[in-house]
């Protein structure tokens, strides 16, 4: 039977929300924090934007050391050879992509604008696959970006010629969150049928229906005999109304009704992980979780009405259909409410050593201290908020790779 995988889009997909942004140091915990749930890929950044280089760079070299395995780390890049090209200049090592160009007649015609033609794509698609194989890629997804607007026939065809070329994973996109749950099954099951590799589905939320949207789609692709790969951004990010949500799909995935008992996950994932990347993400977008999130919305486990009260207190089962302890929720959260010594900006030594101290944190010499001290006060300034524990973390535990993060100089 073939399995369910999660390649998680944040770092991509999510940082292009209007009006929003991540640091590289908040894109680099987000990997590690989805590296430590078992999601399968983070699709990390851009290797063709010169300001994401030292980034990925440095990611890679994490992966390198062990400190991000087993997790895939995958670049996005339009599918054209310039790109291809420039993404193994600006990051050497990078070995896992996913290419991307537009399919239906409504982007050849609107996008395009008459310039390109079906043949045209498909022929710039697999230049694009074939240029990435020669240069080192080890694993390559064709993206069809509007799939869902896409002639099926098209669609098919577009993806047997990435196949033939080399391409590992097909990413029907439903840019604009036009599909059902009807139509993705149905259209995933015939692709997954008729083009003989991986499913990806990529769902938005327009209308309402990416996590639905996206448990039929796996479904469809399981059906019709191939592995899915589900893609997921942190608290549903993404542009417009954003993406089918990590926790939300994988608890669709794992306890709806029925689903779990056929559909198998192809690697295990830490729930308990759940809340703590929820939490993070929305500190560090700066949006807060909505109050009805599933799982991780503060009334997720809430109840006020009598008649659910007193079912809950007698059995959670009765109104509750998996437990707060198994997203990672429970524990107290303790809150400075006298005196509060934050790292920042400005920040002196002997405040930093307190902030470090708390956290069990000890540096051999006022030399060593002084040098994670400057990396905190340069990550202070790109994000413009307090760090987090983990992040000081971080930093005191890999200073090398947090300089590179923390350097922003244009390339020449």
């Amino acid at each position: 039977m073939p399995k369910i995988y999660f390649i998680d889009v944040t770092n991509r997909d999510g940082v292009q929300t209007a009006k929003l942004g991540l640091s590289k140091l908040e894109k680099t915990m987000i990997n590690i924090y989805l590296n430590e749930m078992g999601v399968f890929q983070s699709e990390f950044g851009f290797p063709t934007t010169r300001h994401e280089s030292l980034y990925l760079q440095a990611n890679l070299e994490l992966a390198e050391i062990g400190a991000l395995q087993p997790i895939r780390l995958e670049g996005w890049i339009r599918a054209i050879v310039d790109d291809v090209e420039t993404a193994f200049k600006l990051v050497p090592n990078i070995r896992h992509l996913n290419l991307s160009i537009s399919t239906s007649d409504q982007m050849i015609k609107g996008k395009f604008q008459g310039r390109k033609t079906k043949d045209d794509i498909l022929n710039t698609m697999v230049e694009a696959v074939d240029a990435a194989r020669a240069l080192g890629a080890e694993s390559i997804g064709v993206n069809a970006e509007d799939a869902s607007r896409t002639d099926l026939d098209f669609l098919i065809k577009f993806g047997l010629a990435g196949k033939e070329h080399g391409a590992d994973r097909f990413r029907y996109c439903d840019t604009l969150g036009y599909d059902n749950p009807f139509t993705s099954y149905e259209t995933i099951k015939t692709l997954a049928e008729n083009i003989g590799i991986a499913i990806e589905t990529h769902c938005h939320g327009d209308l309402g229906l990416a996590v639905a949207n996206s448990l039929a789609g796996a479904k469809g692709a399981i059906d019709g005999g191939q592995d899915v790969y589900i893609n997921t951004t942190l608290n549903g990010l993404g542009e417009r109304a954003g993406n089918a949500d990590l926790v939300a799909t994988i608890l669709a995935v794992t306890k709806s009704k029925g689903f779990a008992d056929k559909y198998k996950l192809g690697r295990s994932i830490d729930l308990s992980k759940g809340w703590e990347i929820a939490k993070f993400a929305s500190y560090a977008f700066g949006v807060p979780i909505p109050i009805n999130q599933p799982g991780v919305g503060a009334n997720a486990f809430a109840h006020e009405s009598g008649i659910h009260a007193d079912g809950v207190l007698k059995d959670p089962h009765n109104y509750e259909l998996y437990g707060y302890g198994e997203l990672g929720r429970g524990e107290p959260e303790f809150v400075e409410t006298g005196r509060e010594i934050c790292t920042g900006e400005y920040s002196g030594i002997s405040g930093f050593s307190h902030i470090m101290g708390k956290i069990e944190v000890s540096f051999t010499n006022r030399e060593e201290a002084n040098e994670v001290l400057e990396l905190v006060r340069y990550a202070n300034v790109e994000s413009q908020r307090p760090l987090v524990e983990d992040e000081l973390l971080f930093i005191a535990k890999y200073p090398k790779i947090a300089k590179k993060l923390l350097t922003l100089a244009p390339l020449e």
